[in-house]
């Protein structure tokens, strides 16, 4: 199972290894962790030491394997605490039934069981064991008990196993468990955003891309956006909160977790869509897309062939999205891009009051480390005259702080929106 969830970082796992040959797995378990961006450390039971060595855990966590209760490096000896207080969950993979028997009946005997009622943090248990045992009555009793004490159970998978048997009790696979904790926290994530964020609650509409107009059936005129701030733009609003959807024209990208995607082709179908929306309800439209200014009068039906050494294709002028947005009754926040290759900043301000805008973002497209196809921006922003706000000189970064310094520039302009609004 491949990610398409953005890495969490600084959250902090707390990895239980408990004696079970699924051990194995558990190695895998942290470098997906890792990749997802968690900070992990690794407990592992006496029994967990038969199968699997702490330096492989040592190795892949880049942190300390903890095997004691009482640990006389830890501060005032209490290791067991120190975890409980650091972890944002405690996720045991593979748990043994001795151990599942063990949280269920409140021991505290060695460091899992006491950091199993230490910490305050989410527990997930995944049990691992022969069929057999995970059919018994006294396993499925305590399993129970534990999901009444709200521990999650991430149940087993069912084929063959170690010892012969066929039949559920298998340790799913790395992958899958990496992306269930990743999901849980983004859906977590989410939930504060939706009440906190910078844009809770906000409808927020993105172009992004180029467009492309047909020539003929195999033909078409186009633009090198490969739409990747957009897309980075689109993942710091959700990640703030807004409602978020994405009018994308041809590109190769993933779509961002929690964005509702709507591929178009041409600048009429973008506009179509982009009016649409507004119908739906719109509070802030982000034009980043590279709309092609003209478009081919009329398509050829067939491939033209080649003949002579010219070809003559009459163009129409486009309409202009953000422009035509901005012009509508019930008008949205308007934020415009402007990429252009010789007097940025004279031409942005020029559409930022010529079509009406609240905010521009400009760059310089003819520069190679942050043009079309970069990872990296730098941008200038403005803003409309009502909101007294001096322009912003975003530095050269990853496309990913870029949008989120956007968002907050655009949070600070409907801040003072709303103020002004209140005043009449």
């Amino acid at each position: 199972m491949s990610f398409d969830l953005s890495v969490i970082p600084n959250k902090n796992i707390v990895l239980a290894v408990t004696g079970g040959i699924a051990a194995y797995k558990s190695a895998i378990l942290v470098r997906r962790l890792k990749d997802a961006g968690f900070n992990v450390r690794v407990v592992m039971t006496k029994g967990a030491l038969a199968f699997i060595t702490p330096l492989t855990f040592q190795a892949l966590s880049g942190n300390p394997v903890h095997i004691e209760l009482l640990d006389p490096e830890a501060e005032a000896g209490m290791g067991h605490i120190e975890l409980a207080r650091w972890a944002d969950l405690l996720l045991v993979a593979p748990a043994t039934c001795d151990i599942l028997a063990k949280f269920a009946a409140g021991l505290a005997d060695d460091l899992l069981s006491t950091l199993y009622l230490a910490t305050k943090a989410p527990v997930w248990v995944v049990p691992a064991m022969n069929q057999q045992m995970w059919a018994a009555k006294a396993t499925q009793r305590n399993l129970a008990t534990l999901v009444e004490d709200q521990v999650h159970v991430i149940m087993p998978d069912a084929g063959s196993q170690a010892c012969g048997d066929v039949g559920l009790g298998r340790m799913p696979e790395p992958e899958s468990i990496a992306y269930q904790v990743t999901a849980y926290f983004h859906q977590a994530q989410r939930a504060i955003a939706e009440k906190f964020g910078l844009l809770a609650g906000k409808n927020v509409v993105i172009t992004a891309g180029p467009t492309r107009e047909a020539i003929d059936p195999v033909r078409y005129i186009s633009n090198h956006s490969t739409g990747k701030m957009g897309f980075a733009l689109a993942a710091a609003c959700y990640a703030a909160g807004a409602k978020v959807t994405l009018i994308a024209g041809p590109v190769s990208l993933d779509t961002p977790n929690g964005v509702r995607r709507i591929n178009v082709q041409s600048a009429l179908q973008m506009l179509d869509c982009s009016l649409e929306m507004l119908k739906e309800g719109c509070d802030v439209f982000i034009a980043t897309a590279a709309v092609a200014d003209y478009r081919v009068a009329q398509v050829a039906e067939h491939k033209i062939k080649k003949s002579g050494d010219e070809l003559d294709v009459a163009l129409i002028k486009n309409p202009d999205i953000v422009a035509t947005i901005a012009q509508q009754t019930k008008r949205p926040f308007m934020v415009g891009f402007a990429a252009e290759t010789r007097n940025v900043e004279e031409y942005a301000t020029g559409k930022l009051l010529a079509k009406k805008l609240d905010m521009i973002a400009c760059n310089d497209v003819s520069r190679t480390d942050i043009g079309f196809a970069s990872d990296q921006n730098a941008m200038t922003v403005f803003f409309a005259e009502q909101y007294h706000m001096d322009k912003q000189n975003l530095e050269k970064a990853s496309k990913q702080i870029i949008a989120q310094q956007l968002v907050e520039a655009i949070h600070e302009a409907l801040h003072i929106q709303s103020d002004n609004d209140e005043q009449f």
